[in-house]
């Protein structure tokens, strides 16, 4: 049988992209609303341009929230702390335009359809905030259950961070993206083909001497080296230069980096981004429910990969579809698959908060290096906490056939 040779991509930034810096912002804010209020309604959107950060959307809240020392205190976290980076957060101008969550909606969030039609169930008060397409998706690649690509991309940019933050490499700015192509053979993992790191950096240090930094103080500290090999390609700013970086550079924008977010090109995108938004939400809140189902299967041994696609309508409880894809790797049919998920697992976005306990300010972490594969207790949909309740319900399932 001839062998099947593939080539994977996934890319990551690090909190200094613009796009990250108004998604760390934003997340900042929803924590510090429920921080105050866990109760509190946040659906805060960001933008970021030079010398200028820009906070709208709505909050609803019995918390009172400083939008400007949040944001400053974020913006200085992450290194924009001059001008001299691209970005000053000491002294860029922070304007807001804030409103209250439109009574429409309000009132189907409060009250789901289901309960306003007489169902007493408590479960059913909370209808979901929005309608949409969420994902969850777990494969056996990786310790985390993560895709191997996105799994280096976002270790290559954490660790550029690090490696600046501490001055392991002199004259890195914040800025910076990072690129891993993974060969695959057969399915599985070979080799890493090549390696992209984009850096921002000052105008005192050479390509040259750059790219041997990056290579033995973020590379080789964070790769395998039995991934590497003479013919990995490594690349570092393919354009000569990156002094000029961060919002000055390039303007930033909440939600425009979802697919960096969740699992690179393994898995599907529902289209809803996350950083902002609190947990009524489903497109954030039941994305990171459908990570905890799909990872939980996976470590419970009823499939090698698999994905869960749930859709939900605004102001219903319940979702509108459920379907696991076990991509042939399933243990049992994909259709049992869905029915075993049904029987462990409320999907309902009370029940969601509740299992979760998602009404805490834990989400500032989330929004640089990905939502998914962090070993955090404050990442609780990564948890695997019901892998036996899955086992004990295939084995009814297997009793069957």
């Amino acid at each position: 049988m001839k062998e099947e040779r593939r080539v994977l991509s996934a890319e990551s930034v690090t909190e200094g992209h613009p796009d990250k810096v108004c998604d760390q912002v934003a997340d900042a804010i929803l924590d510090e609303t429920l921080a105050q209020d866990p109760n509190a309604r946040c659906a805060c959107e960001v933008l970021a341009t030079n010398g200028i950060i820009f906070i709208t959307g709505e909050i609803t809240t019995t918390g009172y929230v400083d939008f400007d020392a949040v944001t400053r205190k974020t913006l200085n976290r992450i290194g924009y702390v001059d001008t001299r980076s691209g970005f000053d957060g000491n002294h860029c101008a922070v304007l807001s335009s804030i409103q209250e969550q439109s009574s429409d909606i309000a009132q189907g969030v409060n009250q789901s359809e289901e309960s306003r039609e007489g169902d007493s169930d408590a479960r059913l008060q909370a209808g979901a905030g929005d309608q949409g397409i969420m994902f969850g998706y777990a494969c056996k690649e990786t310790e985390n259950y993560m895709p191997l690509t996105t799994d280096l991309a976002h270790k290559l940019s954490y660790r550029l961070a690090q490696v600046r933050k501490e001055g392991i490499v002199d004259h890195l700015r914040p800025d910076g993206k990072t690129q891993v192509s993974v060969e695959y053979m057969n399915g599985k993992p070979n080799r890493v083909r090549s390696i992209l790191i984009s850096a921002q950096h000052d105008p005192e240090i050479t390509m040259k001497e750059l790219k041997e930094e990056l290579w033995t103080k973020v590379v080789v500290p964070t790769i395998d080296p039995s991934l590497l090999d003479s013919e990995t390609r490594f690349f570092v700013n393919p354009t000569g230069r990156f002094e000029k970086g961060g919002p000055a550079a390039d303007s930033g924008l909440t939600g425009r980096k979802i697919i960096i977010d969740t699992y690179g090109d393994r898995a599907h995108h529902g289209g809803g981004a996350f950083s902002g938004k609190d947990p009524s939400k489903v497109d954030r809140s039941a994305t990171y429910f459908a990570r905890y189902v799909a990872k939980n299967m996976v470590a419970a041994g009823l499939a090698d990969e698999v994905e869960i696609e749930l859709a939900y309508a605004i102001g219903r409880a319940t979702p509108f579809s459920m379907d696991v894809n076990s991509f042939g790797s399933g243990k049992y049919s994909d259709q049992d698959l869905t029915a075993m998920i049904q029987e462990v697992f409320d999907f309902r976005p009370a029940a969601i908060i509740q299992t979760l306990d998602l009404r805490r300010p834990i989400y500032g972490k989330t929004a640089a290096y990905g939502h998914f594969g962090r070993q955090d207790e404050d990442f609780p949909w990564e948890r695997l906490d019901r892998v036996q309740d899955l086992q004990e319900v295939a084995k009814k399932y297997q009793e069957r056939v």
